[in-house]
């Protein structure tokens, strides 16, 4: 007899693990309230990615007759045309989703679920009929929203959520954008690119500040927003924000919370601006879920506990994505890693070996303008755990490949133990450098040596042959580099 499996949450952890769960032979109830693909299709990953295309090509346009093509007449941004492509390509994925689902026999259930008992999940619908489903298994991948900030709550029209600066239909004349983590700074380039004035307040010492970032990166990401004439604002909070007739005015304070022991003191306690998005943070939605009437503890401002099969403290019951909280890693990919653990457990015998999710090799993919992408430890990281280590870097610009696209800009950083020559961690920042962290993905997660990479030939020209340069440096036979 089949086991009966209800998931709810239809994000990229959620409909991974119904497909999973149904190809081990599950019945398998995929419940979603709103749109299949979650935040990352609807309100992320894609829909920023869709915006950053249309970004790329109008600043390509603004330079085109330096590639020797001439274009005649005005080349102007249309938010409402960039919003009316978003709308169509994420209702294609969606489509493509559902399809996927019903060739593989997961029913999906339409409403929000509630957890009435351990057996049992409620569903209501927009109509407010109300669906029983018995579960034998149950994996929880509600996911998040915005965090709310109190002091300066979101009104939707003058002070933005990430949601909201999706759907936007007209290019704002100045924004400052609240959080100079991975959100706020792909927007910062998105909108500059646009046309807009942009500022960037961020409370820590470095623009992405985070530790699995090399500072290396954040330096150079920062010399890239001055090029481009967007202010930043680091070792600052925003204390209030006031809207206008005209906008938004935002006072500014030195932050209590950055890492810097000699913080520049403010230029400025004041700015205007037309608007300000809030990027800093996201909240739990796992209340009302009902996860009370099951016994499931639940930690800090709701997130939930598991191990590494994925598995809450109640019987039965896995949990994925970003509803982990930052504890595990919040992205996308990480959520249908953890969709796939989760569903195997769930269908296995209780006499089989679990599969186990593991956080050590995970590649990060920054869009911003140039892109970053990193795996690994950061060079910081790779101290503060003991690793005695060697570090080589080679910027793009040394590329044939980089120099026929005039994309010339970043580096890469590879980071290594000195003792084995394994490779602990690569950093890049430049053209294409969220494709390019692949490579670097599969060396470390197979334990290689920067000699092993260094000899392995990369075709030429292209920008995949950064990989090649930096790891003969870091073995001390530098090519270009």
């Amino acid at each position: 007899m089949s086991k009966k499996m209800v998931i709810i949450g239809a994000g990229p952890g959620g409909y991974i693990a119904a497909l999973r769960g149904a190809a081990l032979g599950g019945q398998v109830t995929l419940i979603e309230r709103e749109n299949l693909g979650g935040t990352c299709l609807n309100w992320g990953c894609i829909p920023s990615k869709i915006m950053k295309n249309s970004a790329d090509l109008f600043l390509k346009c603004l330079e085109a007759g330096k590639f020797g093509i001439q274009i005649d007449g005005h080349i102007l941004p249309d938010m409402k045309a960039i919003m009316a492509r978003k709308q169509i390509v994420l209702e294609s994925q969606r489509k493509g989703i559902a399809a996927l689902l019903q060739s593989r026999g997961v029913h999906v259930q339409k409403g929000c679920g509630v957890i009435r008992s351990k057996n049992l999940v409620q569903v209501t619908g927009s109509d407010g009929q109300q669906t029983d489903l018995g579960f034998d298994r149950l994996i929880i991948a509600v996911g998040t929203k915005p965090m709310d900030v109190p002091d300066f709550p979101f009104d939707h029209q003058k002070i933005l959520s990430s949601n909201d600066i999706l759907v936007l239909d007209q290019i704002p004349e100045a924004m400052t954008i609240v959080g100079g983590g991975v959100i706020g700074c792909e927007f910062a380039f998105i909108f500059s690119a646009l046309g807009c004035a942009v500022t960037v307040v961020e409370a820590m010492s470095r623009l992405l500040p985070l530790p699995s970032v090399d500072e290396a990166c954040s330096k150079q990401l920062l010399r890239e927003m001055k090029k481009r004439k967007i202010k930043v604002f680091c070792d600052t909070i925003v204390t209030r924000a006031d809207t206008t007739k005209d906008g938004v005015e935002i006072f500014l304070a030195p932050s209590p919370f950055t890492d810097n022991p000699r913080p520049q003191p403010l230029k400025t306690d004041k700015i205007a601006s037309q608007v300000m998005a809030v990027c800093i943070g996201r909240t739990p939605l796992s209340e009302g879920l009902g996860l009370e009437n099951i016994g499931l503890t639940l930690k800090g401002p709701g997130w939930i506990p598991v191990n590494k099969h994925m598995e809450t403290c109640v019987k039965n019951v896995y949990a994925i994505g970003d509803i982990l909280g930052p504890d595990k890693i919040m992205l996308a990919h990480v959520a249908s890693h953890e969709g796939l653990v989760a569903a195997e457990n769930a269908m296995k015998q209780a006499t089989d070996p679990k599969s186990i999710m593991a956080y050590e090799v995970v590649p990060g993919a920054i869009f911003t303008m140039p892109e970053i992408g990193t795996v690994g430890l950061s060079e910081n990281e790779a101290n503060a755990r003991g690793f005695e280590v060697e570090t080589a870097s080679v910027n793009f610009r040394v590329l044939g490949k980089a120099q026929a696209i005039d994309e010339i800009a970043g580096e890469a950083k590879m980071i290594i133990e000195k003792k084995t020559g394994k490779v602990l961690g690569v950093h890049l920042i430049g053209p294409h450098a969220t494709d390019l962290i692949a490579e670097a993905t599969l060396a470390i997660e197979k334990g290689m040596t920067a000699a092993e990479i260094a000899h392995t030939i990369h075709a030429h020209p292209t920008l995949a042959e950064i990989m090649g340069e930096v790891a003969s440096k870091a073995i001390g036979m530098p090519l270009h580099g």
